[in-house]
């Protein structure tokens, strides 16, 4: 390994200052999870690694007038210990929950898992389905956009030279909306998803419809994306077992899933249809408890 110059930031601005600074040969460490790994085996080493970690402005987990905040320093960890987040969304816990092993989710960040652009993370398709906001900080000032339009390609962002991703704001009307997680892998703990649903929704009790259903998949196209045919087809439907099957199916044919050693593309569009029908009734069954009084 190269030695280069190591830099900590000490708040946002300060961070995209660095980088301004330091030009083209510049990393940015988050929890180091993935970057560490990328160091020791690239060809092309940086000058400089910028340290976000005493960012106290990257942190943070609030309500505001905007929604839920989630700062992009905050560790997948620290989100399964928030009070705020298990009350609201129990979904991003359970994704949190299948990041990685124990030490990789008291380091690894929600920032850092999504500027990686894996098709196949944990965090992105329950962020999806919540109609997530990021805010992405330039020499330009800040600007807010979709999650979903984060997303450029396999490993590639719409980060430009110079940016830094500061935030991930869940959309205050979506505060408390019913949710569900689902991962299908290879084996129980520490996995690679072949594919992971998420599923939120609200119900019009009085007529006994979906409202506003949205559906987020991973591991089957270049990036995480919406299967917005599905939720169109749900939109003002009724609340029945024969509605949430054919959204699956709709779901599946909207992915462009492979075939590698792991699983077939045939093998992947089934989960898909099955994860995506399981993701809807478990999201209907928080909605119902929280209608009753129960715990979600």
């Amino acid at each position: 390994m190269k030695a280069f110059e190591f830099v900590t930031a000490k708040d946002a601005r300060h961070a995209l200052a660095l980088l301004a600074k330091h030009g083209p040969s510049v990393k940015v460490l988050a929890g180091g999870t993935d970057l560490l790994v990328e160091l020791k085996s690239a060809s092309s080493m940086p000058d400089v690694v910028i340290d976000l970690s005493r960012a106290v402005d990257l942190k943070g987990i609030a309500i505001t007038d905007r929604g839920l905040r989630i700062g992009a320093m905050v560790t997948h960890a620290e989100i399964m210990g928030s009070s705020i987040i298990q009350e609201m969304f129990p979904a991003l816990v359970d994704a949190a929950h299948t990041i990685g092993a124990v030490q990789t989710r008291n380091l690894g960040t929600l920032g850092g898992n999504l500027v990686t652009c894996v098709p196949s993370m944990d965090s992105g398709p329950t962020l999806i389905a919540l109609e997530a906001l990021v805010t992405v900080a330039g020499p330009g000032g800040y600007q807010q956009m979709p999650l979903a339009e984060f997303f450029a390609g396999p490993r590639k962002s719409v980060l430009k030279r110079g940016e830094l991703l500061v935030e991930i704001v869940i959309p205050r009307k979506n505060l408390g909306k019913p949710t569900e997680f689902l991962k299908a892998g290879l084996r129980k703990g520490q996995a690679l998803a072949l594919v992971n649903v998420a599923a939120s929704l609200w119900v019009d009790w009085d007529q006994h419809v979906f409202v506003a259903p949205r559906i987020g998949l991973g591991a089957v196209a270049p990036t995480v994306i919406r299967a917005t045919k599905a939720e169109a087809y749900l939109e003002g439907r009724a609340v029945t077992p024969e509605g949430m099957t054919e959204a699956g199916r709709i779901a599946a044919g909207e992915a462009k899933p492979i075939s590698d050693f792991r699983a077939s593309a045939d093998y992947r569009r089934d989960l898909i249809a099955v994860l995506t029908k399981r993701a809807l009734e478990n999201a209907y069954a928080r909605a119902t408890a929280k209608r009753e009084g129960k715990a979600p």
